[in-house]
């Protein structure tokens, strides 16, 4: 089963406005260069390309007409006049009073306080991109295959494995078997046991770690439901999933790799995930999760560590 951007995004009802600028960064990188150039121009600027035709937005971007009836399309407008419409409202938005943003990147010799007040913006911005752009059908989809599993088995290499460590111990502490699997070799030889029942969590920002698909794409041909978290929906890693969860695609810079910023995103879907599990198995879960709580509790008090 193969996946590319117009597959993914055949369907849905075009984005929100609030989306619309989520939705070119998660996409911008997959794009060729020139839609590049007409994304940013309307996420940039998005009042004065409201005001352009398709012409006008062509010349200012140095692109062609067809280029932007692409990106309109990739982006999940059916036309360009629908894309100027969200234009208008993010716009409208924009200057409803809302405090400016917080975009420069971090410089060497910036001070401790604007190093918080950067960090913590660009968290923010991460991720409510991703809350905007992720699908709650694929997620729901997701959750109702964790919900009945036999077994889960979670793959994350760097540090995508230690968010895959996070997935499998929410998920043990409300009583359902998981493994993360950081090892590929380990990863690729329990991939080889799961069944039709199971399931497969994939962790990658890329989209194209190995080391991940390869386990992926072991436990898909033994029938196991596949789960993609990712910041690449047209990655080589969509291959092998069943479901396909997108998270944000952060910019970067020196000082803020991606394995920070991509980390936030895939947090909050993992959060997503387990919440709607326990939802969902509420009556098995309460309980496992309060046993939990109270053999641990010793070991939280000063009596208990002085034992």
């Amino acid at each position: 089963m193969t996946h590319n951007v117009k597959e993914i995004f055949a369907g849905e009802a075009p984005p929100a406005p609030a989306a619309l600028a989520a939705k070119v960064r998660t996409l911008a990188p997959s794009m060729t260069r020139s839609m590049q150039r007409v994304a940013e121009a309307v996420a940039g600027d998005p009042a004065g390309c409201a005001a352009l035709t398709v012409t006008g937005l062509a010349e200012l971007t140095g692109t062609s007409e067809a280029t932007v009836v692409r990106t309109a399309r990739l982006l999940g407008y059916p036309g360009y006049r629908d894309l100027r419409l969200a234009l208008a409202g993010l716009a409208a938005q924009q200057q409803s009073g809302r405090a400016p943003a917080v975009t420069a990147d971090i410089a060497v010799d910036d001070p401790i306080a604007d190093v918080v007040a950067k960090l913590a913006y660009d968290e923010q911005q991460t991720l409510a991109d991703t809350a905007a752009g992720l699908d709650t059908v694929q997620l729901g989809a997701a959750v109702t295959a964790l919900a009945a599993a036999r077994r889960i088995d979670i793959y994350g290499v760097g540090a995508s494995g230690l968010v895959a460590q996070d997935l499998a111990q929410k998920l043990l502490r409300i009583g359902l078997i998981a493994h993360p699997h950081s090892d590929p070799h380990l990863a690729v030889t329990n991939a080889v046991q799961l069944k039709a029942k199971d399931v497969a969590i994939a962790i990658t920002h890329s989209g194209s770690t190995g080391d991940v698909i390869e386990p992926l794409r072991v436990a898909f041909e033994r029938g196991a439901t596949t789960v993609a978290v990712t910041g690449r929906p047209d990655g080589p890693v969509t291959q092998y999933a069943d479901h396909i969860l997108t998270t944000s695609t952060a910019r970067e810079s020196e000082l803020r790799p991606a394995a920070m910023s991509s980390r936030t995103s895939q947090l909050l879907v993992v959060d997503c995930l387990f919440v709607g599990v326990a939802q969902r198995t509420y009556e098995t879960a309460a309980p496992a999760l309060s046993a939990s709580y109270e053999a641990l509790a010793h070991r939280h008090s000063p009596r208990g560590r002085m034992r």
